[in-house]
């Protein structure tokens, strides 16, 4: 009988989604509490199973080779960057996993980030909490130009709802999206274009060898000044000190962050800024979006392939 292991404790804890996976393997060890496993922990844990579903728990060369018996991974969630696929490749174990499942979700958090910076939401509530009433002007969204660095599921989704809002998108990707260009009218730029036209970015990136530190100080200091910066993606694109400084000095106007280097973070004195805004990395956390990715854990259990340099998109790193 095949044996399942379940990492992630929002399924773990939810009712309707054990029931749907234990109808169709009986055989299941659920974990429940939220601690994130690493190292020997998750061997230990581990250890013994077929296949496993997780979320970011890392899953390293080191950990694989110490689990013989593991034959399947299925993601809960779309990130990969605490997964060695390579490893995986290496010794046959296969993955279960689908992107773009909290597209939506995400793509949300990024524009409700975008419409309370730009209206000055954060500031204002801040001000309210302590005592002052002072009424700030903001600007409206619509008419303005956007960069969105990172073109994959959340990216073109966000950029389909900027358009129906009447802004100007510019896009840059390493991979490209003709089709997707055509149909919506984003505009493709270099990566210095799109910085120093942009008003607002929104970062859209896996964390991989090719994005870490994308936007460095150098990279923000190409940014228009007074401009706005959104990071609903992953830790580890920007460099937070640089951007505490360019907050701190007025070049940027103001940011909001849901992912940081290391979480929970530590950057206390960025977080007290009074023009940034942040969150503990809850931009995938929807109900819907949830069981979506539960469900889709459940389906990767059957549906799985080996991963490769070309799947998922953008992972494979030498």
């Amino acid at each position: 009988m095949t044996k399942i292991v379940v990492l992630q404790a929002f399924f773990g804890r939810n009712p309707v989604l054990r029931a749907e996976l234990l109808a169709k393997y009986p055989d299941v060890t659920f974990k429940e509490d939220d601690t994130i496993l690493e190292g020997q922990e998750l061997i230990d844990f581990v250890r013994g199973y077929d296949k496993v579903i997780m979320s970011i728990d890392k899953l390293t060369r080191e950990v694989i080779e110490a689990l013989p018996d593991l034959k399947v991974v299925s993601k809960f969630g779309v990130g990969m960057d605490s997964v060695d696929v390579k490893a995986m490749a290496d010794h046959g174990i296969e993955l279960g996993w689908k992107g773009g499942v909290n597209k939506r979700t995400v793509s949300e958090m990024a524009l409700c980030y975008m419409l309370s910076l730009v209206r000055q939401y954060p500031t204002a509530n801040l001000d309210m909490r302590r005592g002052v009433w002072k009424r700030r002007p903001g600007r409206t969204l619509s008419d303005r130009t956007i960069g969105i660095l990172g073109c994959g599921f959340i990216g073109q989704d966000l950029a389909r709802l900027l358009r129906a809002m009447g802004c100007t998108v510019l896009a840059h990707d390493i991979r490209d999206h003709p089709d997707f260009y055509d149909e919506t009218g984003v505009l493709p730029v270099s990566l210095d274009e799109f910085l120093e036209r942009s008003e607002l970015i929104s970062v859209h990136l896996p964390n991989t060898t090719l994005t870490r530190g994308i936007l460095s100080a150098e990279r923000l200091a190409q940014m228009q000044p007074g401009s706005i910066l959104v990071n609903t993606a992953r830790g580890g694109l920007i460099d937070e000190d640089a951007l505490l400084k360019a907050l701190q000095s007025g070049h940027i106007a103001s940011a909001a962050i849901d992912a940081f280097l290391a979480e929970p973070t530590d950057k206390q004195e960025l977080i007290d800024h009074p023009n940034f805004f942040s969150t503990p990395h809850m931009g995938g956390l929807s109900a819907e979006a949830l069981m979506a990715m539960g469900r889709q854990a459940i389906a990767g259990l059957d549906d799985h392939r080996l991963p490769s340099p070309d799947w998922p998109p953008d992972v494979w790193e030498d």
